[in-house]
């Protein structure tokens, strides 16, 4: 059984991007594509016409490759831990099973909801708090490349719902749009390397609750398949918010193993590289299922 047309977050196959010649489960390779564009959610893609699998995770940068049509998939981190010295205190955040529900609404578009169950914050020379976190809820729209060719795109809009505990998330309702692009680097001459990209422009509430302050991001992220079941990345991504935050680095690395065609290990850290501006410390390992 081949595994090697699982895919990274940032749309990266173990081999890069092998939309185009993998067939359907890890079979034999075939120069041609099934017809899917017709199944929804209430007519189902067959399990035998459905594309490599492809995760949000690990990496920040998001993949433009959508669930099929009525397929259902689970993205979660175990634990995910986030270390934070602001310059006044030491700040310790434990998020356990946070989790990204997604749902094939059909050929092209996948539906996303995000959630963490708990959430526990613990500051060196204040008080704990703990409870649930917010939902957000996401569309994923691909614009082209999802069933063939070494390139991708989509859009993914988004809005956060203050549902959680004070002070652990979102303090109003939020927003923004995320742009993922994904590239097959075998087509340059480099094989068993994919390039995976995104900008995102997001709209959240400013730090004093005086309204909404804009914020730009983007990632750059190398996946290099190891084997037929690990594969290995390195991330590069920038934030700024037009509020005089100013520019906010962070550097990032992980691996994937494929335990099934659906099913797909991961770990990986995050290091700020601007103490006022970013988390030191982010260190995380998860599961993808797809059903």
């Amino acid at each position: 059984m081949c595994l090697s047309t699982v895919l990274l977050a940032s749309g990266l196959t173990a081999t890069g991007i092998a939309q185009l010649d993998a067939t359907p489960n890890g079979g034999a390779m075939s120069e041609t594509v099934p017809d899917t564009s017709h199944y929804t959610f209430y007519n189902p893609t067959p399990r035998q016409f459905r594309r490599p699998l492809s995760a949000d995770r690990p990496d920040a940068t998001e993949s433009p490759y959508t669930v099929d049509a009525g397929a259902v998939q689970t993205e979660l981190s175990f634990v995910e831990y986030t270390f934070d010295d602001d310059g006044r205190s030491d700040v310790h955040n434990i998020a356990v099973a946070p989790t990204n529900l997604k749902l094939g609404l059909t050929n092209d578009t996948d539906i996303q909801f995000i959630w963490t169950p708990y959430v526990r914050e613990s500051v060196d020379d204040g008080e704990d708090n703990a409870g649930v976190g917010d939902l957000q809820t996401r569309l994923k729209i691909n614009l082209w490349g999802n069933d063939a060719g070494s390139t991708a795109l989509a859009l993914l809009p988004y809005l956060t719902f203050p549902v959680g505990e004070s002070g652990l998330g979102a303090e109003d309702l939020e927003g923004g749009i995320v742009v993922p692009f994904a590239v097959d680097l075998a087509a340059v001459g480099l094989a068993g390397f994919g390039l995976g990209t995104q900008v995102e422009a997001a709209f959240e509430r400013s730090a004093d609750d005086t309204g909404y302050r804009a914020r730009v991001s983007h990632t750059v992220a190398i996946g290099y398949e190891v084997n037929e079941r690990a594969g290995v990345y390195g991330e590069y991504i920038g934030d700024a918010a037009f509020d005089g935050g100013g520019y906010s680095p962070t550097l990032s690395t992980g691996a994937t193993y494929a335990l099934t065609p659906n099913a797909l290990l991961d770990a990986g850290l995050r290091v700020g590289l601007r103490d006022e501006n970013t988390d030191d410390l982010v260190v995380f390992a998860g599961l993808t299922v797809r059903f």
